[in-house]
């Protein structure tokens, strides 16, 4: 049978952290705005450290993480929670999340995963699982349409993740793929003429596996935006942080003459996969560089993420026959010694300890930050 890996996907760890928030009635959120200088080019992916978290706690993390200077966030919504029924919206996980991003003065790089690595959606119950060439383009205009009516903060949208990993095997799906995003685009650019629309792919993928043309071909929309993480195929970090600078350079030849968006950059400081803190910090001065020196090719910069997770709460599991409606990894293997060094990279992957300790990187990324202003 086959395997399929599960849990907590590049993009989905916020998820996960936060979906336990603690949601209080009367709740007065989104009117405070910060007072200090923002750089709406730089992003944070803003998570818990904690298993569940109150509103209060939530407001505090947000403080924190605006504190740095940054002027966006990442926010990932699954068309399966936003549309559970047919034309019924539910707005109870993304409303509090909105809003602790309007308060704090943060534009917000929407996630909608049409595609989610190797996993189609998760699209709602009542969609099914249609393949790429039967997917509804007006029902998918539909979803994103709600999402960007409601939420005026949203000005940049991820149409699908980890692009190469779906079409690795699949390249006769790429033609299909192409005219649903242009048909969806087209029609939202209608509705939300100053939303920027297009995919991400995961850097360390397409340079590991020698995926460079599936990017060429699915360079659409706007920008192309890029994920990555300084590993090798089983998940340890293999770079040195001046390789890895070249690496994301790599990325602005990739997309050839549209702008580039660093979706979801990170360097975790766990010995297991063989990080520090000092290589993180280096990570992070040499990253500010390219942004510094290519600011007009960049559309924005995203670090992964806020703060470090407990060891067992990244840990992910192989099920057999597992839902696919649940999004996978993208990693092109299910091994479990490859899902063991991504739970540890993705869990130490912070710039502040989950005991709120600050990392050098945390300082580097605050200094870069007000440098670049």
């Amino acid at each position: 049978m086959a395997k399929t890996i599960v849990g907590i996907g590049i993009g989905v760890a916020v998820v996960i952290a936060i979906i336990a928030v603690t949601l209080s009635s009367g709740s007065e959120l989104g009117t405070e705005k910060s007072s200090f200088n923002q750089n709406q080019k730089i992003g944070l992916v803003i998570n818990s450290p904690y298993q569940s978290t109150t509103l209060q706690q939530l407001d505090q993390i947000f403080q924190t993480a605006s504190s740095s200077g940054i002027g966006r966030s990442n926010v990932y919504l699954f068309w399966n929670t936003i549309e559970p029924e047919k034309n019924e919206f539910d707005w109870s996980y993304s409303d509090p999340i909105m809003s602790f991003n309007k308060k704090n003065n943060l534009k917000v790089t929407l996630y909608f995963s049409v595609i989610n690595g190797e996993t189609l959606g998760p699209f709602p119950y009542w969609i099914g699982k249609p393949p790429i060439q039967s997917l509804d383009s007006d029902r998918v205009v539909i979803v994103i349409d709600e999402i960007l009516s409601r939420y005026d903060i949203v000005d940049t949208v991820i149409f699908s993740g980890e692009t190469e990993s779906q079409f690795r095997y699949n390249e006769q799906n790429i033609p299909p793929y192409a005219e649903l995003f242009n048909t969806v685009y087209d029609q939202i650019k209608q509705k939300h003429p100053d939303v920027k629309i297009g995919n991400s792919f995961g850097l360390h993928h397409v340079l590991n596996k020698n995926l460079e043309h599936i990017v060429d071909q699915l360079s659409l929309g706007d920008f192309v935006a890029f994920s990555y993480f300084p590993v090798d195929s089983v998940n340890e970090i293999v770079k040195t942080p001046q390789q890895a600078h070249e690496d994301l350079l790599l990325s602005i030849d990739l997309a050839k003459n549209k702008p580039v968006g660093f979706f979801e950059v990170s360097w975790s400081t766990s010995d297991f996969v063989g990080g520090n803190e000092e290589n993180q910090s280096e990570f992070i001065d040499k990253s500010f560089e390219i942004i510094s020196e290519n600011s007009s090719q960049i559309e924005f910069f995203t670090w992964y993420r806020l703060y470090d997770k407990p060891d067992e709460s990244c840990m992910l599991k192989i099920q057999e026959d597992a839902d696919s409606s649940i999004p996978t990894l993208g990693l092109g293997a299910s091994s479990e010694f490859v899902v063991e060094r991504l739970g540890h990279y993705l869990c130490e992957s912070g710039l502040i300890t989950e005991n709120n300790q600050s990392k050098s990187g945390w300082e580097e990324f605050t200094n870069q930050i007000k440098m670049i202003q």
